[in-house]
């Protein structure tokens, strides 16, 4: 065996020693998230029809005007969930919004407005460049070095908690109400199109609604709750910054891998850099997900493309700004997007 490949196997068998160990801890306390069982469900929804999508206010997403945060927050909690540092707030309107921030909180707001924009449910996120939370506790656990003195926090994404609007459990992506469906096939090819490469089932959420605006009471909403691994390489990298909203990155990396005359492959999500076999359980969890991407139905593909193409290059770039950044990523931003819908209508 060459010298590189038996380097290689004990690097993997040093990443199942150590994080088998660090795998039983870490299940031992962590809450327990029930998947849904789909015969309870009525009335299941992923997509409904977006209408005049060339009206759509990609600045600010499905919330619109109306519903953007711009008042005083109180801390409630802290949400120790996920990667990212987060945590609960309540306004002077008694509305609860999750603050989240770091390397996810551009990304996911940009994200939320591109995958409804075409009809798909998200939640209704804003960046705020600015907020100051009273009652933040003097040491959070996690990101305390996002906040600066007076409990201000800079360039967090807020999350609304609708009224109405219960969380039930999480979806799966190989057991779901809509496998096999345009609808279902269509937000694959959008995950890959933002190149969302952490598509674990913990990250999918299903709500159930007691009526709000077009939606009906005892409607289940299924979404992509988590979209914050967004817009940087098509697979986890050596670093958060660089898988995540990275313009280098996502302009790099390519789209579709493959066309063929009955079904298209894309290359998100991806298999993990080979760094990331340290972390072996979530390498190999991460490495099954990547027939997501793979073998979509090419019609299917351009059903979503024919929503896509409605988007006129000025929304798209209206989403970038939402997250706050600068004129000139937003442009390149915007562009790598408009490129990718162009190579799809090329199908």
């Amino acid at each position: 065996m060459p010298k590189n490949g038996k380097a290689l196997r004990v690097l993997t068998i040093l990443g199942l020693a150590f994080t088998t160990v660090a795998a039983s801890a870490k299940d031992k306390g962590g809450p327990k998230k029930l998947s849904v069982e789909i015969t309870e469900l009525k009335n299941p929804r992923l997509w409904q029809n977006p209408g005049n999508i060339r009206s759509r206010n990609l600045f600010y997403g499905p919330g619109g005007k109306q519903d953007a945060p711009d008042t005083a927050y109180t801390f409630e909690k802290e949400d120790l969930d996920g990667t990212s540092p987060k945590f609960i707030v309540r306004d002077e309107s008694g509305v609860r919004w999750k603050v989240k921030m770091g390397v996810e909180a551009r990304p996911e707001t940009v994200a939320s407005r591109l995958v409804w924009s075409v009809g798909y449910y998200t939640s209704e996120d804003y960046l705020v460049p600015e907020i100051q939370v009273a009652n933040l506790p003097t040491h959070l656990h996690r990101g305390q070095n996002f906040i600066a003195p007076r409990g201000t926090a800079h360039n967090a994404r807020l999350k609304r908690y609708l009224e109405g609007e219960t969380k039930i459990g999480i979806w799966k992506w190989r057991q779901n109400p809509f496998l096999g469906t345009k609808e279902f096939n269509g937000l694959r090819v959008m995950m890959a199109l933002i190149n969302n490469w952490d598509l674990k089932d913990d990250n999918n959420s299903v709500y159930r609604e007691k009526g709000r605006g077009s939606r009906e009471p005892g409607e289940t909403i299924f979404m992509v709750s988590d979209l914050g691994a967004s817009f940087g390489t098509a697979g986890l990298n050596w670093t958060e910054k660089i898988s995540k909203g990275n313009l280098r990155s996502f302009s790099h990396s390519k789209f579709i891998s493959k066309v063929a005359p009955e079904y298209v492959d894309f290359s998100a999500p991806a298999r993990d850099s080979i760094i990331r076999i340290f972390d072996f359980p979530a390498y190999i969890k991460r490495l099954r997900l990547r027939w997501i991407g793979k073998r979509i139905p090419l019609a299917d593909v351009r059903w979503v493309d024919r929503l896509l193409a409605q988007l006129s290059p000025d929304q798209i770039r209206d989403a970038f700004r939402a997250a706050g950044y600068t004129p000139e990523q937003v442009e390149l931003f915007a562009n790598v997007v408009q490129r990718r819908i162009a190579e799809l209508g090329k199908l």
